[in-house]
C-alpha cells in the first residue's frame, strides 16, 4: 500500500478488539481477497487464540495475539507500538472496541454507565489516537473505526451508548481531517442493528444486518475512498430523515 492510497490492499492488519465479531468478519473479508498478516489485540487470551487459529486455517500466513484492556489507557501506547513492531508496521488498523451497557434513558446503574463511557469514548479514543500516531509516523495507512448509527442522533432508548458512540465518531472524523495531508485515512463505519453476541435476545431493528455484510461494506468503502460507510447503505437515507425530525417529536420515539 502506498502512503497516499490507503485502500484494502494492505497486507498487515491490526485488529483492536480482537474478539469482535464485526472486526473479525472484516479481517476475514480482507483475507478472502489476498493473504494478510494479522495482529489481534484484546483482553481474553483464550478467545484471541481461537480467533487466530481460525484465521490461520482460513489462509492467514501469520496471526499473532497480544493482550489489551481498553480501560488500561496507560499501557495503550506500549501495546500498540508492540503490535506495529511485531508486524513490521501496519497498513490497516481496525478499531472494534465497544460495549452496549444498560439501555434506556437515565441509567439506574450509574457506575455501569460510566464504564460504558470509559470503554467506548476514553478507551477506544485512546487507542484511536495511538494508532493514528503510529500510522502517521510510518508515512500513512488506513484506520477503520466501528462507530454506530446511534452516533448520528442518540435516542432516549439508548442514551449512554448513543452518546459514547457520538463522541468516538466525532474524534474519528476530526482526526481524518487533521491527518489528511499526512496520508492517514480514517474510515468511520456506522452499522445499524447487527446480529452479534452483544445484541442476542434483543428485538431486531429495521434494516438489521450481519457481521459479514458489514465487512463487505467496509472493504468496499476502503476501495472507494469513502470517509463514512453505512451498513446497510440504506441507513444513510433513513438517518437523513431522522435528523430532520423536530426534537419535540423525536423525544417521543421509544425504540
Amino acid at each position: 500500500m502506498s502512503a497516499g492510497h490507503a485502500d484494502s490492499a494492505g497486507r498487515r492488519v491490526i485488529l483492536l478488539g480482537g474478539n469482535s465479531e464485526i472486526g473479525l468478519a472484516i479481517v476475514r473479508e480482507l483475507q478472502s481477497r489476498a493473504p494478510r498478516e494479522v495482529a489481534l489485540l484484546g483482553r481474553d487470551p483464550n478467545a484471541l487464540a481461537l480467533a487466530a487459529e481460525s484465521l490461520r486455517a482460513a489462509g492467514c500466513p501469520r496471526a499473532l495475539t497480544l493482550e489489551l484492556d481498553a480501560l488500561d489507557t496507560g499501557r495503550h501506547g506500549e501495546i500498540v507500538a508492540q503490535a506495529f513492531s511485531e508486524l513490521g508496521g501496519a497498513d490497516i488498523v481496525i478499531l472494534a472496541i465497544g460495549v452496549l451497557g444498560q439501555r434506556g434513558g437515565l441509567p439506574s446503574d450509574a457506575a455501569g454507565a460510566v464504564e460504558v463511557l470509559q470503554v467506548n469514548v476514553v478507551g477506544a479514543g485512546s487507542l484511536l489516537i495511538h494508532a493514528a500516531g503510529r500510522l502517521r509516523d510510518q508515512g500513512g495507512g488506513a484506520l477503520v473505526v466501528l462507530s454506530s448509527v446511534a452516533a448520528e442522533r442518540p435516542r432516549r432508548a439508548n442514551v449512554v451508548y448513543g452518546a459514547s458512540k457520538a463522541g468516538l465518531d466525532a474524534l474519528a472524523l476530526g482526526l481524518d481531517d487533521a491527518l489528511h495531508d499526512e496520508h492517514v485515512r480514517v474510515l468511520v463505519v456506522r452499522p445499524g442493528f447487527v446480529h452479534t453476541r452483544m445484541t442476542r435476545g434483543m428485538e431486531a431493528a429495521p434494516l438489521s444486518t450481519t457481521p459479514p455484510a458489514v465487512a463487505g461494506s467496509v472493504v468496499d468503502g476502503l476501495d472507494r475512498g469513502a470517509g463514512v460507510v453505512w451498513a446497510p447503505p440504506a441507513l444513510r437515507w433513513l438517518m437523513l430523515l431522522v435528523r430532520m425530525i423536530p426534537r419535540q417529536l423525536f423525544r417521543r420515539i421509544s425504540r
